[in-house]
């Protein structure tokens, strides 16, 4: 039974979004996952749970991720704080599915200060990832 168990939850990955300035619970409305570099989204792959969490299963062959999450009912994207300069263009940052299984991950918080984000001691769980979010600021809204 225990290989089973084992077996069941190889390739899952528990996801948690935080508030990249409070560090409470985000409820995304949509969760996309692309894995291996490739442009396509995925948002089949993550079954969202009643907390706030979601399960995310992974394909055998996913080595690396990125994750990507939608708020208030529409394709409106929240900003991931894992990259330097969010105010402008963020970079996308891969995480490597192993390390998330072995160990878990907590993704750097770039919309805090180092100091104020050092506040916030959020850990993972092994099999879990833990993301900084935010919402877009209105000049970027109206950028678009």
């Amino acid at each position: 039974m225990t290989a089973l168990c084992g077996a069941q939850t190889a390739n899952t990955v528990t996801l948690r979004l935080l508030d990249g300035k409070t560090g409470r619970r985000v409820v995304p409305t949509g969760i996309l996952v692309r894995a291996n570099h490739d442009a396509t989204d995925h948002g089949n792959w993550a079954k969202q749970n009643e907390d706030g969490t979601a399960q995310i299963k992974l394909p055998e062959s996913a080595s690396v991720i990125l994750i990507h999450a939608t708020y208030d009912n529409s394709m409106e994207y929240l900003v991931n704080c894992d990259g330097p300069k969010q105010a402008d263009t963020p970079a996308e940052l891969w995480y490597p599915v192993s390390g998330i299984l072995a160990t878990g991950l907590v993704a750097a918080n770039g919309c805090l200060k180092p100091k104020a984000a050092e506040k916030l001691k959020v850990t993972a769980k092994p099999g879990e990832f833990v993301l900084f979010v935010r919402k877009l600021g209105w000049r970027e809204q109206s950028q678009e």
